[in-house]
Order: structure tokens, then C-alpha cells, then sequence
């Protein structure tokens, strides 16, 4: 867990050329399953570029080359690293829900995905001790109440709250400072879909930042310079957003 939380700093840290996206399904039986997506083609592009002629023989992401290209969990990459396995079940039975990968484009390292499959209610509830522990990057948004037929949205949530804290947990306080006081210019872009397997059948409060794309898809865009603006008033910005489906 360590490197591969190490790989999410590092394109935290080179963010002004990354995109994160996020997509939340919202299932029928009332669980959801969420995919992060972080592109880093940029940033890898502009790190390459940096590194001086006497070390472009080395692979400067090995650390990446060791993560798997296709979706494997959290326990299956603890154990690979020889890890002692959690003794508490509800520990385990997260660690198998929550997978990452390593994407790649022309055999280059494109980006790294975080995928949540099929959370209830309650395995939120326990992901949230876990996070405690762990502090992954994490959409705030997995945490908005479904429970198979609407969906209560608290806009408290439209924040980067826990890549916030991963930083604070992973870096030295020096340089989690320092980021920090830039996050809102060091974004490229961050989005978040929210799909939904029954029609929308009505949408109450507005805000800004959520719109409608279709009759089963909900878009997300933050508005970074506003997120970290005081001054900066939103036309709308209601704090509870209910979406009932069919």
C-alpha cells in the first residue's frame, strides 16, 4: 500500500497536469460502485522532460511498472508484497472490494484507477474507519446516502477533503503546507458522473455545479477557484440535492 499511495502523491504533487475523473453507479439493490480515474500522460511527459540526460537510461517509474495492469484488490496486492493480513473480517471483506490498476498507453504508463465495487451502506460506513487508518484518495461523494431509489446529496461533500488529508499523512508538513495553499491552481480539471441503472424521475435543489446531462446521468464539475474563494457567490448552492429514480 505504501508505493502505491506514494504514486498518488506524486501526481497529486504534478496535479496541474493531471485530470481526476470520478464515476459512481447507483444499482438497483441500493449499492453503488465507484471508478476514479487519475490521467498523468502529462505529467509524465513534462517528468521525462525534467530528468537529466545521465539518468534517462533508468526507469524513474519503475514503482509504477510494479502495479498491475488489470483491476486487482487491496488484499490480493497485500499479499503479493507479503503483508500480514488483517485479522478483523470486516477489514478483509473491504480490502476485496476496493481494487487499483495501472493504465497504460503505448506501453507507457498513462495513469492509475481506483474502483469500489458494489458498496452498501454499511460497507461506507466501515470503508470510513478504514480510511482513518489508510487515507486513500477518495471521492467524497461515495459517502451521499442512496438507498436504492433516491439519492440525498450533501454538498458539504463537493470538496477534496481526503486528498487533502492523504497529503497531510504522506508528506512532511512542509510540503503538505505548501501544496495545500496552491490545490485550487494545481488542478487541470476534476469531475464527477453519477449514473443511475433506473430514469431519474425528479431532481430537488440546485447548485451551481450539478447539472442534468441525460435521463440516467447526473454531471459534477467543481469549480476549483470558487471551492477555495470565500468571496466568490454561487447563484445556486442549496446543501441537500434529493434525485428520485423510478
Amino acid at each position: 500500500m505504501k508505493n502505491i499511495l506514494f504514486l498518488f502523491i506524486a501526481a497529486i504533487f504534478g496535479l496541474q497536469s493531471c485530470t481526476i475523473n470520478s464515476e459512481i453507479v447507483y444499482h438497483k439493490d441500493a449499492a453503488s460502485t465507484s471508478v476514479t480515474d487519475i490521467d498523468m500522460r502529462q505529467f509524465m511527459e513534462e517528468m521525462k522532460a525534467m530528468t537529466p540526460d545521465s539518468l534517462k537510461q533508468k526507469n524513474e517509474f519503475g514503482e509504477m511498472d510494479k502495479l498491475p495492469t488489470e483491476w486487482t484488490s487491496l488484499l490480493d496486492m497485500q499479499k503479493k508484497e507479503g503483508k500480514q493480513q488483517p485479522a478483523n473480517p470486516d477489514s478483509v471483506r473491504i480490502m476485496k472490494k476496493i481494487f487499483m490498476k495501472m493504465n497504460k498507453e503505448n506501453n507507457e504508463p498513462a495513469g492509475i484507477s481506483l474502483k469500489m465495487d458494489r458498496f452498501t451502506q454499511a460497507d461506507y460506513q466501515m470503508l470510513s474507519s478504514y480510511n482513518k487508518k489508510e487515507k486513500l484518495p477518495l471521492d467524497q461523494n461515495i459517502f451521499n446516502n442512496w438507498d436504492g431509489k433516491t439519492l440525498t446529496i450533501n454538498t458539504d461533500n463537493f470538496n477534496l477533503k481526503n486528498i487533502e488529508e492523504t497529503l497531510r499523512s504522506k508528506t512532511s508538513k512542509e510540503e503538505a503546507e505548501k501544496v495545500q495553499g496552491m490545490i485550487s491552481m494545481f488542478f487541470k480539471s476534476i469531475g464527477t458522473t453519477l449514473k443511475f441503472e433506473n430514469k431519474i424521475k425528479s431532481v430537488t435543489g440546485k447548485h451551481d455545479w450539478i447539472k442534468q446531462i441525460d435521463d440516467y446521468t447526473i454531471k459534477i464539475s467543481y469549480d476549483l477557484k470558487a471551492m477555495y474563494d470565500k468571496d466568490i457567490q454561487l447563484k445556486h448552492s442549496d446543501q441537500k440535492i434529493m434525485i428520485v429514480t423510478e
